[in-house]
């Protein structure tokens, strides 16, 4: 059966959906010897299809996995700096694994890592409104008035932010700071640190606790596991639960 190209890559777990319609421009995708085109379509079955040379082979076995990103990683599998990455964290895999959207240097937290090119275009994509949970701790307190406007939205450098849930969180000893719980859907680079600046507070602590449900449980900084059958179950019914709304819309 026919498909398009960066479908085909996402599933294959070459790439997500982006990256590959990236790959697709840059020339590196090959469609029976001629270089494949946006919104081209082939047969895996049938059509010889080469990524950056390498003929693709039957789909490889699809791989979740769950990492407690520490601060002072990079979300990367390699960095020319030399600076530690998640794939060192996670060791060698028989299956090649990408990270699903970002975490950035400093922030610590909740990351996926997969093969699945397409559930993590899904989760990454803002269109799909896949809700993000962090737990924030930010520079002075905070009033009800910068609150407010944080759940409403806040003018950025590249534009207007989409409506966040925000509550304030008690820690069990008073401090001269605040932590804020704060759930987003998009996935903006540093967004929710350039949030707070526009408010007029520094992040001092980012911690990303949930993405659609799921949680850490008990992973330590540094720790991994792959998702269990349960989780997995869970999240791609919401996921699809959420496509469905959107298409409604």
């Amino acid at each position: 059966m026919e498909e398009r190209i960066q479908k085909i890559l996402a599933r294959m777990g070459i790439a997500s959906r982006r990256k590959a319609e990236e790959m697709i421009a840059e020339g590196r995708v090959l469609v029976n010897g001629k270089p494949a085109v946006p919104g081209m379509k082939a047969d895996p079955e049938k059509d010889h299809i080469r990524v950056d040379g390498k003929l693709l082979r039957r789909p490889e076995p699809k791989v979740y996995i769950i990492l407690n990103k520490p601060p002072g990683v990079l979300t990367a599998l390699e960095d020319p700096e030399g600076r530690p990455t998640v794939k060192q964290l996670i060791g060698r895999l028989k299956y090649r694994v990408y990270p699903v959207g970002r975490l950035d240097f400093n922030s610590e937290g909740l990351l996926l890592l997969t093969n699945d090119g397409d559930l993590a275009y899904r989760i990454i994509h803002p269109s799909h409104k896949v809700p993000k949970t962090y737990l924030v701790k930010i520079k002075g307190v905070i009033d009800e008035k910068d609150l407010n406007r944080l759940r409403r939205g806040v003018m950025l450098d590249d534009g207007m932010t989409a409506p966040a849930r925000v509550k304030r969180v008690r820690m069990p000893k008073a401090e001269k700071n605040s932590w804020v719980e704060v759930t987003i859907h998009e996935g903006r680079k540093r967004q929710i640190r350039r949030m707070f600046e526009r408010v007029g507070h520094t992040v001092l602590k980012l911690r990303r606790i949930r993405i659609d449900g799921l949680e850490l449980g008990g992973l330590g900084p540094g720790q991994w596991r792959y998702l269990r059958e349960d989780e997995l179950k869970r999240l791609k019914k919401s996921l699809k639960m959420q496509s469905n709304k959107r298409i409604r819309e």
